[in-house]
């Protein structure tokens, strides 16, 4: 086909009804660049021989070499169907799932999705995480099934067997696409439900649940994939044939003479043809006939296969003859059976033309867009779309519209960054040269080569004379003098080579964006939406018609910036573009300074900014980075932030150590970024420490049993109990630590005495914590407005469902005797105020909790109002670093039993509510000494006049309030004290009670035949994975092993596994959850039977011990190892003879 022109592009942008924006998701080595080689050789980028083998949008040497996708390029094609003209915007997406976050990107740029399943490996993990995330933005699918030709080739199925096969796939597909509906149904019954119940109040016992109802009544009938209704494409990719069933439905109906709607309906399914009556007829398998579609369709695939590759020249003559096919005598002489078979099914059977057909009939166009994904888009957070201000809520039909009108507001969404090379921009290319300019360039070569030729004459005249009269002084000077001159010519020509060169390395930075309304153009002047814009405050400044030229006041994440470059994105090239309307996919320029990662674009201060994008897989690998030499250190930083925004899921750190660290998906990505960081960001050598792993610290219930599976208690003690001695040595004096484990502790000054507990919470109550952090993070906000007065935008109804349901599942959680009443004296989570960790407050006289924004507020009017913020902050900084090493916590409890104040810290108390002062306890601690001086005045003259005071008068105490520095106190600031105080009677509570370590845990899934199972299984339990179960795959000799694996354990894991299976088998890693490792870092033997099975030293140390050592190395805390200084040669007694 011929190559489109850009002219061409741009007349097919701005008919929206022919636009298409897809992408193409899968598993990994499912064949996406594949297939997408196919689909562009139709356009003819690239030759149709060498689809497959180019793999174009792989444009990086990684990807090529490695042969995966790691980032998503897009390209425009276009494709004619019969007298309609369409634009098809593609985006190619990785399915490694350590770049699931580029999936992310492109999902929410398209309308329509091609889903792609190997026919041989059917559904996998990652073909279940695109379809849900697919599912998540509400963008339709289409299926293409790939690779066939394994299925005659490698397995060699007949027919019969590939067909039953085939159908197993698709009901696979169909049963997860099945749940993901199901799940939904119920959501929205539920919701319903709610607010039926709100309006009418029925007694409980008329209503009987029923799950199944709902689902009768939704039409689900075209989520399925299904061929008969034309969203489902057989394909071999590599082979170039594709077909949907319409394509042999119009074939046979001129042969058989059956209408081709009839064979549509009946070419997939339990139907065959009867020889007798010529007539269709159900039931072929009772039968024992061939169904329709072995009969007409793959019989007829199968034997062309057989015959290309048995080289059976007259059969394949006479196929080629009755499908009127030209084939050449190249490919038909060729060595490779491949080439001549790709040769005469490309012709057969296009797949491009399968494929884009089945994109045109079943995908929508971008006026196609639904209300309810607008409503998500627009919907950020817990508000709900009627929440949103008039003026936003009348954008959403300019969003239904897609209109590319002037007076349209423009929306435009970025869902990242990309690097390119500035060398590769199109005003830097280098253009051909017209036909005056290379005339112009051979003049003058030519009069160059001419004077050279005349300067050499010259010479040679002048040189006889100058030898034989020219004194040497002269002469010399001269020679110095054009050697100068010769030298300065050098330098600049280096100065300007290393400029040019500076600016050819520069990498540039593209927005890879959509446009949703309105015409974007080259140097419009547009608002810049960052994730936490929101409308309705900007509005309040701004009116709904102000646009980003006039001169306004500053909102809040929001800022205004031109649109330097608009690039239609071609794969490996950029195209210039004047303007871009409404429905396409387009790249953007200069807004590096701008956007980090993604951002809302408009015109109009109304819009909001769009839900934020949602990653499957999350950063969990952790590296510190440093320069080689210390000197290149700012270029490493510039280039750690020019990866940040040139990757959508990597994080980039400084942590308190001063480290700079990269948070990274997995190890195939940890690679990519420091490979980028080498060559493209930073271009210096840098050093990579080993991969930080992280821990959480918990406690756990005391354990009944013993190292060596009897009971605790039972045994006879051995003399030698160093642990109980080891443990009263911890705890300092003027600690007290009771047999429940209540620690009580007082302040340095001996103003206040704390007594806290710990205990460990729940599993399922850590998890429902972390599940709803978001929540916890809301709740706190809202709170915050709340004691501080501040008059909060109405808070949504929905979200104070959501809170409530979250405190009844914790009630749920949370029973028993020691748990009564505990989640209403919930006063904090943490760390961070939204952890899994838990402070409770058991003592009279105070109702502060976090509960507050549901209604039940409480002004705090006791004496604890001013100092409680210090109770939580060093309950915060003791879950952030634990006593085991310095690693947070998690699932643990702390309630505070007692917080006794003696008549000081009271006195403080009334002071500070006498003067009227009831700020944060932190602005106090960074207050100077001006604003203190100022204080006390105001507090003595407050107290002057206050006759009837009966609190002594001394100047020192009658001018301090509220923990100010008192002269006679030497420890500080009163609510200082309490926070080290609590920090410390935290961590003293954790020790009293069993110490164990959480790792993280990687969920691993491994496809492996029979043959490399047991060597799969080694590895496993060499790196302590645990296999959950293991089944085989119907129809397959693949067994699919799915097991759980310590993210500690699993660097060089994937690498091991493929170098001991010989590549037959290989994992995929995703982040799944936190576990317990069960083995106490402390444990020494105490009693008869633990000496005797372990030996008095116990060597063999223990996995816990071994990892919290190693984490205490890496920051420098005391790690109690023994090292042997001088070490001396056993002598045996007799001596060698």
């Amino acid at each position: 086909m011929v190559l489109t022109s850009v002219e061409k592009m741009v007349s097919l942008q701005k008919k929206t009804s022919g636009i298409r924006n897809i992408c193409i998701l899968a598993h990994v080595d499912h064949g996406k660049t594949t297939l997408a080689d196919c689909l562009i050789s139709s356009n003819g980028i690239i030759s149709s021989r060498l689809a497959g083998k180019l793999r174009y949008l792989d444009s990086r040497e990684d990807e090529q070499v490695r042969g995966i996708t790691m980032k998503s390029s897009a390209i425009s094609l276009h494709f004619m169907k019969g007298d309609q003209e369409y634009l098809i915007n593609l985006i190619d997406s990785p399915g490694h799932v350590d770049f699931s976050s580029e999936v992310s990107t492109a999902v929410r740029l398209c309308d329509g999705c091609i889903i792609v399943v190997d026919a041989v490996e059917g559904v996998c993990p990652q073909t279940q995480a695109v379809l849900r995330q697919a599912w998540l933005e509400n963008i339709r699918p289409v299926l293409v099934i790939n690779k066939i030709d394994r299925l005659i080739v490698e397995l060699k199925l007949t027919p019969q067997e590939a067909y039953l096969h085939l159908k197993n796939i698709l009901e696979q597909i169909n049963a997860v696409t099945g749940a993901l509906f199901t799940s939904k149904v119920l959501e929205e019954r539920a919701e319903k439900e709610t607010e039926s119940e709100r309006v009418s109040d029925i007694s409980p016992g008329d209503q009987i649940y029923d799950w199944s109802t709902g689902l009768e009544d939704t039409d689900d009938s075209h989520l399925y994939f299904s061929p008969d209704h034309g969203n489902v494409v057989f394909a071999s990719a590599i082979d170039g044939w594709g077909f949907g069933i319409e394509h042999f439905a119009k074939l046979y109906s001129q042969k058989i003479g059956i209408k081709p709607a009839v064979l549509m309906k009946t070419l997939w399914g339990d139907y065959y043809l009867s020889t007798k009556t010529k007539k269709i007829m159900k039931g072929d398998q009772s039968k024992g006939k061939k169904p329709l579609f072995v009969q007409l369709v793959l019989d007829n695939i199968w034997s062309l296969y057989e015959a290309v590759m048995k080289r059976d020249k007259e059969k394949i003559e006479k196929i080629v003859t009755s499908l009127g096919l030209k084939i050449g005598a190249r490919e038909s002489r060729h060595s490779d059976p491949k080439v001549h078979l790709n040769a005469i099914c490309s012709q057969w059977l296009p797949i491009s033309d399968a494929v884009l057909s089945m994109v045109c009939n079943k995908l929508p166009s971008p006026l196609d867009i639904t209300a309810e994904r607008v409503e998500k888009l627009m919907c950020v957070g817990a508000r709900t779309f009627d929440s949103l201000p008039p003026e936003t809520q009348e954008l959403k039909r300019a969003f239904m519209k897609c209109s590319s009108e002037g007076t349209a507001p423009v929306i435009v969404f970025v869902s990242k960054m990309f690097a390119v090379d500035a060398k590769a921009l199109p005003h830097n290319r280098p253009r051909p040269l017209t036909q005056e300019e290379i005339a112009h360039r051979r003049e003058l070569a030519k009069r160059r080569h001419a004077e050279k030729l005349a300067a050499n004459q010259g010479k040679e005249v002048s040189e006889e004379p100058l030898s034989e009269n020219a004194s040497e002084a002269p002469g010399n000077t001269g020679d110095t003098k054009g050697e100068e001159q010769q030298l300065t010519g050098q330098v600049e020509g280096t100065t300007s080579k290393a400029m040019k060169q500076e600016a050819d390395n520069k990498e540039s930075f593209i927005a890879f964006a959509r446009v949703f309304s309105g015409v974007v153009q080259r140097g419009q002047k547009i608002f810049v939406l960052g994730p936490k814009y929101d409308p309705a405050e900007a509005l309040q400044k701004l009116s709904s018609h102000s646009s980003a030229t006039d001169a306004l006041p500053s909102v809040p994440h929001m800022a205004c910036c031109t649109l330097e470059n608009l690039y239609l994105l071609m794969g490996r090239e950029l195209e210039d573009l004047e303007e871009v309307p409404a429905g396409n996919i387009l790249g953007i320029g200069g807004l590096q300074d701008f956007v980090l990662k993604s951002a809302t674009l408009s015109t109009s201060p109304a819009c909001p900014p769009f839900t934020p994008l949602n990653f499957e897989a999350t950063p969990i690998v952790r590296v510190a980075v440093e320069p080689k030499h210390p000197s290149d250190m700012p270029q490493l930083v510039r280039g750690m932030k020019l990866l940040n925004q040139a990757d959508p899921c990597v994080e980039v750190l400084i942590q308190e150590t001063g480290e700079h660290v990269l948070v990274t998906a997995g190890e195939v990505h940890l690679q990519r970024c420091l490979d980028d960081l080498k060559e493209r960001f930073a271009k210096v050598q840098i050093s990579v420490s080993a991969p930080i792993i992280p821990f959480r610290e918990t406690i756990t219930r005391p354990p009944k049993v013993d190292m060596v599976n009897e009971e605790i208690g039972k045994q006879q003690k051995v003399a030698v109990i160093h642990q109980t001695k080891e443990d009263q040595n911890k705890i300092p004096e003027g600690i007290q630590v009771d047999s429940d484990g209540l620690v009580t502790i007082s302040t340095p000054n001996k103003q206040a005495t704390l007594s806290v507990k710990a205990m460990p919470l729940p599993e399922e109550v850590t998890r429902l914590l972390e599940e709803n952090s978001d929540l916890i993070r809301t709740m706190e906000q809202l709170n915050t407005s709340l004691n501080e007065d501040k008059k909060t935008h109405e808070v949504n109804q929905k979200t104070l469902e959501r809170i409530k349901e979250f405190k009844q599942k914790l009630e749920q959680n949370l029973q028993g005797r020691k748990w009564r009443n505990a989640v209403d004296h919930i006063w904090s989570f943490g760390p961070r105020k939204c952890g899994p960790n838990i402070l409770l407050h058991n003592f009279e006289g105070y109702k502060r909790s976090v509960w507050q924004c549901l209604g039940n507020a409480v002004k705090e009017v006791t004496k604890y109002r001013d100092f409680d913020n210090s109770i939580v902050s060093g309950f915060q900084l003791a879950t952030l670093s634990g006593p085991m090493c310095e690693e947070p916590l998690m699932g643990v409890c702390f309630t505070v039993e007692k917080w006794e104040m003696n008549k000081f810290g009271e006195m403080l108390s009334a002071n500070s509510q006498d003067s009227g002062e009831s700020d944060a306890i932190d602005r106090k601690q960074n207050e100077d000494t001006i604003a203190t001086s100022r204080c006390t005045d105001e507090v003595c003259s407050s107290e002057h006049q206050d006759s009837n005071q009966s609190l002594p008068k001394s100047p020192e105490k009658s001018s301090k309030h509220k923990g100010e520095v008192l002269l006679a106190d030497c420890y500080g600031p009163f609510s200082g004290q309490l926070i080290a105080t609590m920090k410390e009677a935290c961590r003293y509570a954790l020790q009293a009670k069993p110490q164990r370590l959480m790792a993280a845990m990687y969920t691993c899934e491994i496809m492996a035949t029979a043959e490399v199972l047991g060597r799969v299984y080694a590895v496993l339990s060499k790196r302590e994975g645990r296999v959950l179960h293991e089944e085989m795959k119907e129809g397959t000799d693949v067994f699919i092993i799915k097991a759980v694996l310590p993210v500690a354990e699993s660097f060089g894991f994937a690498d091991e596994i493929r170098k001991r299976t010989s590549g037959l088998a290989s994992p995929q890693l995703v982040f799944s959850h936190w576990e317990i490792i069960s083995s106490d870092p402390f444990w020494v033997p105490t009693t008869e039977e633990e000496y005797l099975h372990f030996g008095e030293k116990a060597d063999s140390e223990n996995q816990a011990r071994k990892y919290m050592n190693a984490v205490r190395k890496r920051k420098g805390l005391y790690v109690e190892e023994k090292i042997v200084e001088h070490a001396e040669k056993q002598r045996t007694l007799s001596r060698n003879k």
